[in-house]
């Protein structure tokens, strides 16, 4: 049962990755306010997994203005909705080459759901096989590495990587056992 209904809602931005609403609702209480809310498809994030360690890429993100590294991860064109295996084996090689044997999904998870309404799907990718990367043109500064566990961990205790959804797609991989 929602404690808050919505009275009204309108667009105030879009563009082919998301769309801005501004929803006016109405509380448990009567009260009435507001709540901005960003649409966004469901993406998918892939752990590349070999040697008990990672394959990860690094890019320069704009809304922070650094370059940070992430596990492979990524969303369809134009906010449609697809199959998330598909997706996640997709982003995989877009950004990395890696074909994956192997797909293990751990679980989904939804992001910034204060905000936002998408969420997303955590596969585990294992026996990669190495070929060609297929990046997008926002792509075109990505790099990638390999990270031993340990190295990992480092990294996301020293700052480098700030990205929510790898640490939680790690922390779904170690809850699980793997």
């Amino acid at each position: 049962m929602s404690s808050i209904r919505q009275v009204s809602s309108r667009v105030v931005y879009e563009n082919p990755w998301i769309l801005v609403r501004e929803d006016e609702i109405e509380r448990a209480d009567g009260s009435r306010g507001i709540y901005g809310v960003v649409d966004r498809p469901d993406f998918a994030v892939v752990i590349p997994m070999q040697d008990d360690g990672f394959v990860m890429v690094e890019e320069f993100r704009y809304p922070i203005g650094r370059r940070t590294w992430n596990f492979p991860q990524g969303s369809y064109p134009n906010r449609a909705d697809g199959d998330p295996e598909e997706l996640a084996r997709t982003e995989l090689v877009q950004e990395t080459g890696l074909r994956a044997g192997r797909m293990r999904h751990l679980g989904f998870l939804h992001s910034s759901l204060g905000s936002a309404t998408n969420g997303y799907n955590v596969f585990l990718a294992t026996d990669l096989e190495q070929g060609p990367h297929d990046r997008e043109l926002e792509e075109q500064d990505m790099r990638q590495g390999f990270f031993s566990r340990a190295q990992f961990q480092d990294m996301v205790l020293r700052g480098e990587i700030t990205d929510d959804s790898t640490v939680a797609a790690y922390a779904l991989l170690t809850m699980r056992g793997l």
